[in-house]
């Protein structure tokens, strides 16, 4: 879009002094959406004490990453036809939108649904961050910078959970939203000054919005199945089999007519080979990793270990910590040991630290719960990272695009999966416990039934209430512990995946036919 490597060159130091403020400015786009993926978590117990409704808080989670995920897609392919420049404008916009609506949320329901607002504009943010440093940097700079855009993450999911914690406890949980608005508008005045493209008609692409809707539509209903299910209805009732399939025959449907399209939005080509399903397989249980991590290690230490907001971020930061410090190592190991093996050493790791969370016990110590997050993230280092590489070492470079955008969209569709099923196994768990709450701690619940925790969460059992807190907290304890123990399941399959990739990579180079 703003011409060759080698015409680049040729415009000199004018043109490579005007690159600093975009990639600043890059960087800030992906510091937002990257923050808003884990900031969120240490303000849940904040955010349901507010405004209740502790059994759909999952969905917090799960509409931004599954809108996130399903547009990214979509807008590589409006890219390519329109520019990118107008498609960032429009991601930073309805980003920078959803954020005042969620800031200023009266319900659960309404936060839940400007989240979807926010994910659709997380959507083209992230993916246009790295097409334009493509577009801006020869091959040999491209590496580099990729490394900034990669540490922007490292630096936000660290950064993330702790400044949830401190807005929570010590502002509002609202600024988590409300901060956004500010460095969203200083990127796009930057962009809008320094990055100037030349778009290139191109009338032969064709925007796949049937496989697009049908991917949107069918992955929410298999997502509110999931996550309701056993909860707002029973597993077996004719609303939970509706929904169930409903969403079977519109996937069924979007893989007929990704078949059948001559640009699919997600081209099934890529779940045909070896190293591909292995490594996008892996990749979809890293995400449902990451999500029950950050939706529930927060819960467990605030809810359960009874510590405050900031505490139970730093906790969470601790995975955080454990994985730039293994990535960091990660290429000079699969260099000489290989893709496969290097992922199955630290999916190894990952499940050990999977249990080490299984293994907490209710009066565990905060140090004990971010030791274990601390391991999973060193194991997470050094399985996601040569997943990734091996997947962009098997195709030519014009096709890394589409390996590399499908492994996104796994991650991301295993967040959203994740957080629906674990969702499902607390909510479960904590409606059987409280639906029969000891006749001494009923009247302190009155009837809530999962929104209890707000309670405890929220510091509002009054006084002389200690035998509710204790059942509230022990129930919180429950649905924390199953659903690490379930992590620990999804860390073996994950491994378990792996195992389908090959051993050597270096001779595989495919085409898509």
């Amino acid at each position: 879009m703003v011409g060759t490597a080698s015409e680049r060159k040729r415009q000199g130091v004018g043109f490579r002094s005007e690159r600093g403020p975009i990639l600043a400015a890059l960087m800030m786009c992906t510091g937002l959406v990257a923050l808003d993926s884990t900031i969120i978590a240490t303000a849940v117990p904040s955010i349901v004490r507010d405004l209740g409704g502790f059994a759909q808080f999952p969905w917090l989670f799960s509409i931004y990453l599954l809108t996130q995920a399903v547009t990214v897609p979509l807008y590589g392919k409006l890219a390519d036809v329109v520019g990118r420049k107008p498609v960032m404008f429009f991601g930073i916009a309805v980003f920078l939108l959803g954020s005042v609506l969620c800031g200023v949320a009266w319900s659960m329901p309404a936060l839940i649904a400007f989240r979807a607002v926010q994910g659709i504009g997380a959507g083209a943010v992230q993916p246009m961050s790295m097409t334009v440093v493509g577009d801006l940097y020869t091959v040999e700079e491209r590496a580099k910078v990729q490394g900034y855009l990669a540490s922007v993450w490292g630096a936000a999911s660290v950064i993330g959970p702790t400044l949830g914690g401190v807005f929570s406890q010590y502002v509002s949980w609202r600024w988590i939203f409300f901060v956004n608005v500010p460095l969203g508008i200083v990127a796009t005045v930057v962009l809008a000054r320094r990055f100037r493209e030349n778009v290139r008609e191109r009338n032969t692409h064709r925007i796949d919005y049937l496989g697009a809707g049908l991917l949107t539509v069918g992955g929410s209903l298999l997502i509110l199945g999931l996550l309701q299910g056993g909860v707002s209805w029973a597993w077996t009732s004719a609303i939970s089999v509706l929904i169930l399939a409903g969403a079977a025959v519109l996937l069924v449907a979007f893989v007929l007519v990704e078949r059948r399209t001559t640009e699919p939005v997600l081209p099934l080509w890529v779940f045909r080979r070896r190293v591909l399903t292995g490594g996008n397989l892996a990749t979809f249980g890293i995400g449902a990793l990451l999500i029950g991590l950050s939706s529930y290690v927060p819960t467990y230490v605030q809810g359960v270990l009874g510590t405050g907001a900031l505490v139970a971020g730093f906790a969470l930061a601790a995975l955080t910590v454990g994985w730039p410090l293994s990535a960091t190592f990660a290429g000079r190991v699969y260099l000489r040991i290989g893709f496969r093996s290097t992922a199955l050493i630290g999916s190894s790791i990952v499940i050990v630290g999977a249990a080490m969370c299984a293994l907490l016990p209710e009066h565990a110590q905060v140090w004990q719960a971010g030791g274990a997050c601390f391991v999973v993230g060193m194991g997470l280092g050094l399985t996601a990272s040569p997943t990734l590489v091996a997947a962009q070492s098997v195709v030519g470079w014009d096709r890394r695009g589409v390996v590399t955008a499908t492994n996104m969209f796994s991650r991301s569709t295993g967040s959203a999966v994740g957080a629906a099923v674990f969702g499902a196994i607390a909510n479960s768990t904590l409606a059987a416990r409280l639906a029969h709450p000891p006749a001494a701690v009923s009247a302190a619940l009155g009837g809530r039934g999962v929104d209890a925790t707000s309670l405890v969460l929220g510091g509002k059992l009054p006084k002389g209430d200690a035998g509710a807190a204790v059942f509230l907290r022990d129930s919180l304890y429950s649905a924390s512990h199953h659903v690490f123990e379930a992590l620990v399941v999804v860390a073996v399959l994950a491994a378990a995946a792996l195992l389908l990739m090959p051993r050597r990579t270096e001779e595989l180079v495919f085409d898509s036919d």
